[in-house]
């Protein structure tokens, strides 16, 4: 898939005749067997047979004259190691986890993709039971960032970021508790969508905070993920409308999210606010105050340290030793919050949330950096002490929103002769459709150039 066509440019080439779905699929598989080692620390596991078998189907239903249920109907789709599928072992990109039954039925979401037609050519790695924004991976290897493999690709959606990146599939399916869809597709080079956290049902994935884990896509376009999008909503077929950028409203908060902006994020962000201003779209900046009160609300471990060891207790006390220390002693945070500090978050954390859908109503989208740096090489994770400074960087900007409970879209700016870095937009809660139709009418004007 070297072209790296978008799902709808596939899904016209199918309604055409223009192609088939078997010859999708070979050419998925065909370009993740050429990718060598890199490939291997993408996927975790390739399903040729299935893959194959779904592909054929999905012609055969269509030379019978079967209306397609969807646009992605035949296309190579990939998923997160830590989604159900029926009869297979789920790891969570985990040792531990290795031996365990296998799922009796599909996650919600990757039933919703193959109802819809998609065929699932494989299982990406991830973090180990995505608890970090780097994607870093002990057990299975890590792969490198397509622009520069000497680079992190991002997490802890690390396989599905590169995936896409790389061509092997034009859709990948993730997942974002603090940004896990929105880091590897900024660091990557693509689109990830995180919708408000209700939107897809997370039954059949592995936890992390059940509070804030989301479900959502990567992809080369805002299209491509708004397609994927009302799938795992289970809404009908949906493609952004056109909408004018002229007389939006954009706001970029002055605190906490634009601190320590490397120089080449901090041009791009530059450059972009700059274009949307020429084609029209009023950009202001306001306080949002409300953000710096985020990190203190979080300081005894938060929702993911509470939450995360609720289900990793009993397992925790069989084989810690199978754990990534690094993740091991994120998860161990929770051992020490008590029942009083846990609702002190949650009841801090609703009184953020009003504040800020107060602070931020007025506006159509809030723009800001994706992640205020662009991929560290993997040797700056060496010492125990950058791997927690860089993932705490790395998270930031994107968990504040996953805290107040926001829909948020990465797409990719860059300037010449720079590493890839995002552009996110946030959407209010549950206006995940506005959202995405807004970053259409973005979308060409940040493109990178």
């Amino acid at each position: 898939m070297t072209t790296n066509p978008t799902v709808l440019s596939l899904s016209r080439q199918l309604e055409a005749g223009a192609t088939t779905s078997q010859t999708l699929v070979e050419a998925s598989l065909a370009a993740i067997a050429a990718g060598g080692e890199e490939a291997r620390k993408t996927f975790t596991a390739v399903h040729n047979a299935a893959a194959r078998d779904a592909g054929q189907a999905q012609d055969l239903l269509r030379r019978a004259g079967q209306r397609p249920p969807s646009p992605l109907a035949g296309i190579p789709v990939s998923i997160k190691d830590l989604f159900d599928e029926a009869g297979r072992t789920t790891l969570a990109g985990s040792k531990a986890l290795v031996g365990a039954p296998p799922a009796e039925r599909d996650a919600d979401a990757v039933a919703r993709l193959r109802a819809a037609g998609a065929v699932v050519v494989g299982r990406t790695n991830m973090t180990e039971f995505a608890f970090s924004g780097v994607g870093i991976n002990p057990h299975y290897g890590t792969p490198g960032n397509p622009t520069d493999p000497a680079r992190i690709p991002g997490g802890s959606s690390s396989g599905a970021g590169v995936s896409v990146a790389a061509g092997y599939v034009p859709l990948a399916l993730g997942t974002d508790t603090g940004g896990s869809v929105r880091i590897p597709a900024a660091l990557c080079g693509v689109v990830g969508f995180k919708p408000t956290q209700r939107r897809v049902s997370l039954r059949g994935t592995v936890p992390l905070s059940w509070s804030l884990d989301s479900i959502g896509p990567l992809a080369r376009t805002v299209e491509c993920c708004a397609v994927a999008d009302a799938v795992l909503a289970g809404e009908a077929e949906w493609v952004p409308p056109p909408v004018g950028l002229a007389g939006l409203r954009f706001a970029v908060p002055q605190a906490v999210v634009l601190e320590g902006l490397a120089e080449p994020v901090a041009r791009a962000f530059d450059a972009a606010c700059r274009r949307l201003s020429e084609a029209g779209a009023r950009i202001v900046e306001i306080p949002m105050a409300e953000l710096t009160d985020i990190g203190p609300a979080n300081a005894r471990g938060g929702l993911p340290a509470a939450e995360a060891i609720y289900w990793h207790r009993d397992l925790l006390d069989r084989k810690s030793d199978l754990y990534d220390p690094r993740v091991r002693v994120r998860i161990e945070r929770g051992r020490t919050m008590t029942a009083a500090d846990y609702i002190d978050v949650t009841q801090r954390r609703a009184d953020m949330i009003a504040r800020a859908d107060r602070s931020t109503a007025e506006y159509d989208a809030l723009l800001m950096p994706t992640v205020p740096i662009t991929a560290p090489r993997f040797e700056e994770f060496a010492a125990d002490s950058d791997f927690t400074r860089l993932n705490i960087l790395l998270l930031r900007n994107c968990a504040l929103f996953n805290f107040l409970d926001r829909c948020a879209i990465s797409l990719p700016m860059q300037e010449a002769g720079s590493l890839p870095c995002g552009l996110m937009l946030v959407g209010a809660t549950g206006a995940d459709r506005r959202l995405l139709a807004v970053a259409g009418a973005v979308e060409p004007v940040v493109a990178p150039r």
